[in-house]
């Protein structure tokens, strides 16, 4: 049994916890929060934007505590879960290495290049897993189209554009605070830049044109060159216009085929709705427009399946994968270029 805690009960710790709930050998048997009426299972104020909505838990046989310092020293565990605010990753994963215990943080694996470092040489130094939540591989529709650039069978990859756009998260505390969150650049399209470096790889140049707030990158695109030929552009940020809460998608064109997707939120409150406006599509050179069925959609089942790659790396050692902490260090750099593109813009 792997005997996991969790720190942070915001909405990512949540998704986390209830996902621990569906995986066969864990248990989660320690909380972490600075919100008391959390720790006494009071989430009905925990909101994002996707997935359950918060509620009443029943935390009975689950040990709690105020910080998650207390819990690292304290409780016996084999696995900490961080789902802080950025800007504690890195200290508190180098804090959990540092007593012998394994680690999963969420993305993004910290606000600068130097903590990815510290955090690695950390691990190294404990012996310790450490892996990093990028979810985005566990998705169907990313997953299928790894799995479609890595067999070969349409050719080489060309070029391919990402999108990823949200709606200002009003309900975000520190949202475009850059030494809290860093806004829409490491909260969001972190995200789009770590599958890049997956199924891509490094970008040799990157040019990024957008709009700022307080400082920070509020909605860009940015144009990346590759060794290799392909070219990659990308789009995404924040919109002043609450009816399109989220929107996710690429377009990827390999030597013989397109691959295509996209999916939205749309509407605001009670009234939004949410599916795809291209569902995952295969554009052949017969002239095929051939859909692809990939599931339910429920973006809960990729956390579970994240979560179990997770346990089956600390558990039985499996390969890291998507989790690996070079690549989450690779994805913060990529956008560490994009910012430096987007300032030299401002200057």
């Amino acid at each position: 049994m792997i005997r996991i805690g969790v720190a942070g009960l915001g909405f990512m710790g949540m998704v986390h916890y209830l996902s621990y709930q569906k995986l066969p050998g864990v248990k989660v048997v320690a909380i972490a929060d600075r919100h008391p009426e959390r720790l006494a299972g009071d989430w009905k104020g925990v909101r994002g934007n996707f997935g359950p909505a918060g509620q009443q838990m029943d935390l009975a046989g689950v040990a709690t505590f105020a910080t998650h310092e207390e819990m690292i020293d304290r409780a016996d565990l084999d696995l900490i879960d961080i789902c802080l605010p950025p800007a504690l990753h890195a200290d508190a994963a180098v804090r959990a290495l540092g007593a012998g215990r394994h680690v999963f943080c969420e993305k993004p694996m910290a606000l600068i290049v130097e903590d990815c470092q510290r955090m690695g040489a950390a691990a190294d130094a404990a012996g310790k897993h450490l892996l990093i939540g990028h979810v985005l591989p566990f998705f169907p529709e990313y997953a299928w189209a790894l799995r479609e650039i890595r067999c070969g069978g349409h050719g080489r990859l060309l070029g391919a554009s990402f999108k990823r756009v949200i709606s200002d998260p009003a309900w975000l505390a520190n949202y475009w605070n850059p030494a809290a969150v860093g806004g829409p650049l490491l909260d969001l399209h972190v995200h789009d830049a770590h599958f890049i470096r997956l199924a891509i790889g490094m970008p040799a140049t990157i040019t990024s044109r957008g709009s700022h707030r307080h400082g920070l990158p509020e909605h860009w695109q940015s144009l990346m060159g590759f060794d290799s030929g392909a070219v990659v552009h990308a789009e995404s940020g924040v919109i002043g216009q609450p009816g399109r809460p989220f929107l996710q998608g690429f377009e990827i064109r390999l030597e013989r085929a397109t691959l295509a997707f996209e999916f939205a939120v749309d509407g605001d409150g009670e009234n939004a709705t949410a599916g795809y406006h291209c569902p995952p599509t295969i554009y052949d050179a017969s002239g095929a427009a051939t859909h692809v069925t990939l599931g339910d959609g429920d973006p809960m089942r990729a956390f579970e399946a994240e979560l179990a790659h997770a346990v089956d790396v600390v558990a039985h050692g499996a390969d890291p994968g998507p989790l690996a902490c070079d690549l989450a260090a690779d994805a913060l750099t990529i956008c560490s270029r994009q910012a430096e593109s987007l300032q030299k813009q401002q200057a």
